[in-house]
């Protein structure tokens, strides 16, 4: 069993850092970076996309809605167009910073309102791919299992790689609680843990609603700016060698 361990990254802005970063690179796989829409700004794409060559850790575009203030997690509404633009945008960004790295973007995955309504709304999840596909045909798309994303992707001939978020409560649809709903986020590092193992040996994971989904696994995510970020991150990459599992990136997985 090959499973990626992924964090969403470069969520600073200046002066202000949220994570540790440098120290979770040590320990996952595949990182997302923020690209400056709902945090982050060029300098820490600069500095994460170097540290993250330089552990051997793909590097992942975390693209988002402009929403510095309210951390990409407010849904603004715009035509099909604009928002394709947008996202164009950020991979441009995050690419060419890369590049200047000496690394690569070699995945997306779509942060807060804009990832929420990609897997619920076709239009949207279209546009994403669409997006994706014009700036470049090889970049795999963090998916969640069963959601409008995932077949639009598919449909596109683009490659996906499924996400299984531990610390977040799922709807019977494959999709998440919103966070502003009591129990979406679960904050019991033991609670985690325990849907971690579940995952790995049956790929199922109980609903907000108290019953048994069944779901595809490819990554899982630590949110980085999770309390006790660090220690749950190793506690789940011991899980998955415990498991019997190799911890690897993305671009292994292939």
């Amino acid at each position: 069993m090959k499973i990626d361990i992924n964090s969403d990254l470069g969520e600073g802005f200046g002066p202000w850092r949220m994570g540790d970063d440098e120290a979770l690179l040590d320990i996952v796989s595949s990182a997302n970076v923020a690209c400056g829409y709902h945090a982050g700004d060029p300098m820490i794409m600069a500095a994460t996309a170097r540290a993250a060559r330089a552990r051997g850790v793909d590097l992942g575009a975390h693209v988002s809605y402009p929403d510095l203030l309210g951390f990409g997690r407010r849904p603004i509404p715009m035509s099909a167009a604009e928002l394709e633009c947008h996202i164009l945008y950020q991979l441009g960004a995050m690419e060419g910073l890369a590049r200047a790295a000496g690394h690569r973007v070699s995945h997306i995955n779509a942060h807060g309102a804009l990832g929420n309504q990609a897997c619920a709304d076709r239009d949207i999840a279209e546009t994403l791919v669409r997006a994706t596909r014009a700036f470049d045909a090889d970049l795999a798309l963090l998916v969640l299992s069963g959601t409008e994303l995932e077949t639009a992707a598919r449909r596109a001939g683009l490659r996906t790689f499924n996400l299984f978020l531990a610390d977040r409560a799922y709807q019977p649809n494959g999709q998440l609680v919103p966070r502003s709903q009591p129990g979406a986020v679960i904050k019991d590092d033991a609670a985690v843990l325990a849907r971690v193992r579940r995952i790995l040996e049956d790929r199922s994971v109980v609903t907000h609603d108290g019953g048994v989904m069944t779901v595809a696994v490819d990554s899982i995510l630590v949110h980085s700016d999770t309390p006790g970020a660090l220690t749950l991150a190793r506690a789940v990459r011991e899980a998955i060698v415990h498991a019997g599992g190799a911890v690897v990136p993305l671009s292994r997985l292939c």
